[in-house]
């Protein structure tokens, strides 16, 4: 298993932005999601989500609202902005481009 601190700097900005361009998603959510997803082999710890969280919503590519959980706790919900969603097709693009590359040199070495 993968902590986040393992991902290529970056990559957990691109998997919160993917994982919330499906729907709306408390912090707690979007962890558990993208550790689904991966089969459990990237488990995101609150220490690593919150902060992106928060630099996401900085940058004006999340949103937050206050809601209640499926559990009637009271939670902070990030939604994807119109910046967002365009930031994420760019980084979708990055993405393409790096493990293109990266691929390349693999096979070369």
């Amino acid at each position: 298993m993968a902590p986040a601190t393992d991902l290529l700097q970056g990559t957990l900005d691109l998997l919160i932005l993917k994982t919330l361009a499906l729907e709306s998603m408390h912090g707690w959510g979007i962890a558990l999601r993208i550790q689904q997803i991966s089969k459990d082999a990237l488990q995101i710890g609150q220490g690593s989500l919150y902060p992106a969280l928060h630099r996401l919503e900085y940058k004006g590519w999340i949103c937050a609202d206050w809601g209640a959980s499926e559990n009637n706790r009271k939670a902070k919900f990030y939604s994807l902005t119109r910046t967002g969603k365009k930031q994420l097709e760019a980084e979708l693009e990055d993405w393409d481009r790096l493990t293109t590359a990266i691929a390349l040199v693999l096979k070369q070495v």
